[in-house]
């Protein structure tokens, strides 16, 4: 009787079932490494355009802030927004002494992220038109609105 070698049908599927676990692992780990990286990058965009606002229109009032006019003073580059859909505003309050960065469009996932993450130039912020500090307002269907407020 001649004695087989070689690999079983069994061994096999075994062998490719091990990599295609590591592969799923490995990319859920990229995914939620990138989406971090996404967030961080937007929070810290939002930040430079709150600072920029400030500098240009601290002494003459917020009445005329927009994107658009952020883009023509050289205080942005483009008019992409920095988290959510593009249909994204700059508005400023009646009287002209507080602006908002408005988003919308935003996930579950990053509205309760930008909900509960403490800024130090924000004053305060609404989810959904309800001043919240916590992700009770985020909707989770994917079409949320927050407003980071500044004075």
């Amino acid at each position: 009787m001649r004695e087989q070698s070689g690999r079983s049908l069994i061994e096999i599927i075994g062998v490719l079932a091990i990599g295609a676990i590591m592969i799923s692992g490995t990319y859920a780990i990229y995914n939620s490494t990138n989406q971090k990286q996404k967030r961080l990058i937007a929070s810290e965009t939002l930040k430079d355009i709150a600072t920029k606002t400030k500098i240009l229109l601290e002494y003459s009032g917020y009445q005329n802030v927009s994107v658009d006019f952020l883009i023509e003073s050289g205080a942005l580059k483009s008019d992409r927004a920095p988290a959510g859909n593009n249909d994204w505003s700059i508005t400023s309050n009646i009287d002209g002494t507080e602006f908002s960065i408005n988003l919308t469009g935003l996930s579950f996932d990053e509205c309760a992220y930008f909900t509960t993450k403490k800024t130090d130039w924000t004053t305060r912020i609404t989810v959904n038109g309800y001043e919240s500090e916590s992700a009770a307002y985020c909707l989770k269907t994917g079409d949320n609105k927050i407003s980071f407020y500044s004075k």
